[in-house]
């Protein structure tokens, strides 16, 4: 997992929102952790 510090804290603030988002508005779990998986590819550093 990526260490928080390594994001702006807008960035961690615009994560934490999606993510709220994305459990809020998906009622399937699985869709979930694909929704979820997305977004944490589109931030994570290689």
């Amino acid at each position: 997992m990526m260490n928080p510090k390594e994001l702006s804290k807008s960035t961690r603030t615009f994560v934490r929102r999606e993510k709220a988002r994305i459990r809020r508005e998906i009622v399937d779990v699985t869709e979930q952790q694909k929704a979820l998986n997305v977004l944490h590819l589109q931030f994570h550093k290689a």
